[in-house]
């Protein structure tokens, strides 16, 4: 019966300094990986109109899309395939949340390319 009793005692002593000696440890990992998640810059809310754009023939059309709480300023811009045909830029467009509107423009001729980009600004298009 002495020999369990001095046994327990070991296995009591050793695991109190096991767990000494792994404490300090994980206080230091935890306040390190706390003090990470408090120093990293909130993320950025989702915002931006989702666009589809196609071109048929000399005319360009773009369906933007906006799924996000914040406005959207959207321009469609088109590059014309022909020197002597004047590339157009829209007027900016604001997209509500839950909106979508559409943008349209042509050339005299083909294409080159159209594209749509945007802005987070809300002031009134002039």
């Amino acid at each position: 019966m002495r020999g369990t009793r001095h046994r327990t005692r070991s296995l009591l002593a050793a695991s109190a300094a096991v767990a000494g000696l792994l404490v300090p440890g994980a206080v230091y990992a935890a306040g390190h990986v706390g003090a990470a998640a408090a120093a990293a810059p909130p993320a950025p809310e989702p915002s931006g109109a989702e666009c589809r754009t196609s071109v048929h023939g000399s005319r360009v059309i773009a369906y933007c899309h906006n799924p996000y709480p914040s406005t959207d300023r959207v321009q469609l811009h088109t590059d014309c395939a022909r020197w002597w045909d004047i590339d157009a830029d829209s007027r900016p467009v604001a997209v509500g949340p839950g909106r979508t509107v559409r943008l349209d423009d042509r050339c005299w001729k083909e294409v080159g390319s159209a594209w749509v980009t945007h802005s987070n600004e809300t002031r009134p298009a002039t």
